[in-house]
């Protein structure tokens, strides 16, 4: 099982037991087995429908005049950055 955040499950109970409840890391294990197979899946599910909706970055122009000599010129580049 691989966990997003990289604490053991003794920093989960210790980070818990801060806020006042009051668990061990057995459970915390259990938790993870029960619920991550869950969590997992309606990510991939979101992840897939984003991937299907379009194009994954899309293409910006980044314009400017300048001025060389007196002469204005109009120089551009394509970026492909979000």
């Amino acid at each position: 099982m691989c966990w997003w955040f990289p604490l053991s499950l003794r920093n989960v109970e210790d980070l818990l037991h801060e806020r006042g409840i009051d668990i061990n890391h057995e459970a915390v294990r259990l938790w993870g087995q029960r619920f991550g197979p869950m969590f997992a899946s309606k990510i991939r599910k979101k992840r897939a429908e984003r991937l299907r909706s379009g194009p994954q970055w899309q293409s910006l122009l980044d314009e400017m005049f300048v001025k060389i000599n007196g002469e204005r010129h109009y120089p551009w580049h394509g970026s492909a950055n979000r």
